[in-house]
C-alpha cells in the first residue's frame, strides 16, 4: 500500500495489521495441531484443483477510492503452481483483502466463495474470458477499448480494476469507485465494464456427484458419479479401503482403474468386511475452465478469492468415502459450504435398519434407517471450522477449513459498522468427545499448546494495542468503519501484492 489518506484509510490500515496479527496466531495455533484425517478419513469437501500461490507476476497500479481515503495497490494476474502438475493464470475478486505469499488454494463453485449472490457473477466470467491474457491481440484489445496501446502490464491492470467493479458489490449493491493509474488500462476496464454481459457459471474440472456411499459387507455401494472434461481419469481405492480388501468396480462388476465422464463407480466391500470405512481417489490431467473460482483452504483460508484467468493442463483430484457395517446404522457423509445459510451443511444419509444418532455441537441428532438429512452447522464468516462425524466401529469422518462467503463490501450494513470481525476460536463440533476418543480440537501435542496459545494471546494483545493507538491519533469520536474481516489468508488489507 504505497499511498493512504484520511481517516478511514488509517481505520483500514489498523484493520490489516489486526488481520495480519490473527493469521499469524491462527498458524501458530495450526501448527501444534495434527492432521484433521487421524480422526478418521478426511471426508470430501475440495474437488478439483489445488494450487499455491506464487505471486503477482504481471501487473499494474490502481487506486481505491473509499469513505475519503485513497490506497493505490497493485492489480493484475497471479501465477499459481497447481498441486500434482500445471499452472493456472488468476486475478482477484476480493479487493479488500490481501494475499498471502504461498497461500494454498482449492477450486470451489461460485456458491462457495464471495460471488455467491453476486447478480454480476456472470459479467466477471464475461470479462475474464474476453480480455487479456485469453485475448493475447493486445492491438486488437486496445484498439476495441479506445486506447493509445496496451503492454501485458496495462493489460492486465485494467482487467483486474473490471473485475473489481463487479465483484465488489456493496450490500446495498453499490459499485466501488476504483480506477487504473494508467490511462490506457483505464480505458481498457471501462471497456470492459461496458460490454461485460452475464454468463453461467462454468463446469468444475473434476466432480464426483454422491462423493459418500454407504450399505453391509458383501455389497456394492454406490454409484458414485464422475464429472469431468478430461478424457482420461485415474482411479485409485485408498491405503483404508485397500486394507478392508475392497475394489472399486463397474456397475458390471469389473475391477476398474480408470474413468471418464459419466462412469460410475461402486465400492465393492468383501462379506467378511469388519466394521469401517475407506475412500477412493479420481484424478485427472485437464485444463482448469476460465471463470471459476478459488479460495484458500486450510491455513490459509485469508487469502483473496480468486477466479481463473487461464490454465495449463493441470492435475485435478476429487475423493469419495464409503463406510460399512455387518448390522445397524450405517452413515454415509459429506460436507458443503453453505453460504446462504451461514455454515457448513453437513449431510448424513444412512444405509442401515436402526437410526443413526450422533451429536454435533450440543445437538442430538437420529436419521431414520434408509433416509437422510442435511444438518447446518453455524459457522461465522472467516470462522475455522472442524466437524467429526462417527462411523462404524472405528471409522470417523473430519472436515475442517475457513468459511469464505463475502467481500468486506457485501457485508451488511450494521455488521460492518463494528469494525473487524475476529474469531479468536474455531467452531468444533461432533467426535467422541469422552476419554481416548480425541476430537479435533483435541488432537494437538499438550507440551506444544501452552506455548502456541501463549503467543497467539500476545499477538492478538499487540493487535488491540495497536488499534488503541488508532484511534488516539485520529480521536474519540471516530466511528469505526466496515473493516470486516475477509475469508483470506493473512496480509495487509486492500492489496492483493
Amino acid at each position: 500500500m504505497r499511498a493512504i489518506r484520511g481517516r478511514a484509510a488509517t481505520r483500514r490500515a489498523t484493520a490489516a495489521l489486526l488481520t495480519g496479527l490473527l493469521a499469524a496466531a491462527a498458524t501458530l495455533l495450526g501448527a501444534g495441531t495434527a492432521a484433521a484425517g487421524e480422526a478418521g478419513v478426511e471426508g470430501p469437501q475440495y474437488e478439483g484443483a489445488t494450487a499455491t500461490l506464487d505471486g503477482l507476476k504481471v501487473r499494474g497500479e490502481a487506486v481505491i477510492r473509499y469513505d475519503g481515503a485513497e490506497i493505490e495497490t497493485g492489480a493484475g494476474l497471479f501465477e499459481m503452481s497447481v498441486t500434482g502438475g500445471g499452472s493456472l493464470l488468476t486475478y482477484g475478486i476480493d479487493m479488500y483483502s490481501s494475499t498471502q505469499q504461498d497461500a494454498r488454494y482449492a477450486e470451489v463453485p461460485w456458491r462457495s466463495s464471495s460471488l455467491r449472490g453476486n447478480p454480476d457473477a456472470g459479467r466477471v466470467r464475461w470479462i475474464v474470458e474476453h480480455s487479456y491474457p485469453q485475448v493475447d491481440d493486445l492491438v486488437a484489445l486496445a484498439e476495441a477499448a479506445g486506447a493509445r496501446r496496451l503492454t501485458p502490464q496495462s493489460a492486465a491492470a485494467g482487467t483486474q480494476v473490471a473485475i473489481w467493479r463487479y465483484s465488489e458489490r456493496s450490500a446495498s449493491g453499490e459499485r466501488p469507485e476504483v480506477t487504473a493509474v494508467d490511462p490506457d488500462a483505464e480505458k481498457l476496464a471501462d471497456h470492459l465494464e461496458r460490454e461485460a454481459r452475464s454468463l453461467r457459471e462454468p463446469a468444475p474440472s473434476l466432480h464426483l456427484e454422491r462423493p459418500a456411499a454407504a450399505g453391509r459387507p458383501g455389497e456394492r455401494l454406490g454409484p458414485v458419479t464422475v464429472r469431468t472434461p478430461a478424457r482420461n481419469v485415474s482411479v485409485t481405492p485408498g491405503p483404508e479401503a485397500a486394507r478392508h480388501g475392497v475394489r472399486v468396480v463397474d456397475e458390471e462388476g469389473e475391477e476398474i482403474t480408470s474413468a471418464g465422464d459419466g462412469t460410475r463407480l461402486w465400492f465393492d466391500v468383501p462379506q467378511d468386511a469388519e466394521d469401517g470405512g475407506g475412500a477412493l481417489t479420481v484424478q485427472a490431467t485437464t485444463s482448469v475452465p476460465v471463470g471459476r473460482t478459488l479460495t484458500g483452504a486450510g491455513t490459509h483460508a485469508a487469502s483473496q478469492a480468486l477466479v481463473v484467468a487461464g490454465s495449463s493442463d493441470a492435475s485435478v483430484t476429487a475423493t469419495a468415502t464409503a463406510a460399512w457395517a455387518a448390522e445397524g446404522a450405517v452413515p454415509a457423509v459429506f460436507v458443503r459450504r453453505d453460504c446462504a445459510a451461514g455454515g457448513v451443511g453437513v449431510t448424513v444419509v444412512n444405509r442401515g435398519d436402526t437410526p443413526f444418532t450422533f451429536t454435533l455441537g450440543e445437538e442430538d441428532h437420529a436419521i431414520p434407517a434408509d433416509s437422510g438429512d442435511t444438518i447446518t452447522v453455524p459457522v461465522g464468516e472467516d470462522q475455522r471450522y472442524g466437524i467429526t462425524v462417527p462411523g462404524p466401529g472405528t471409522f470417523a469422518q473430519t472436515f475442517s477449513g475457513v468459511l469464505d462467503c463475502r467481500t468486506i463490501a457485501a457485508a451488511p450494513e450494521e455488521e460492518a459498522e463494528e469494525g473487524l470481525t475476529a474469531h479468536s476460536e474455531p467452531v468444533t463440533v461432533g467426535g467422541a468427545g469422552g476419554d481416548g476418543d480425541p476430537n479435533l480440537a483435541e488432537t494437538g501435542s499438550s507440551t506444544d499448546m501452552p506455548l502456541l496459545i501463549g503467543v497467539a494471546v500476545g499477538l492478538l494483545a499487540l493487535g488491540g494495542l495497536a488499534f488503541l493507538m488508532v484511534r488516539r491519533g485520529t480521536g474519540a469520536d471516530a466511528d469505526p468503519d466496515g473493516a470486516e474481516a475477509t475469508d483470506g489468508e493473512g496480509g495487509g488489507r486492500g492489496h492483493p501484492g
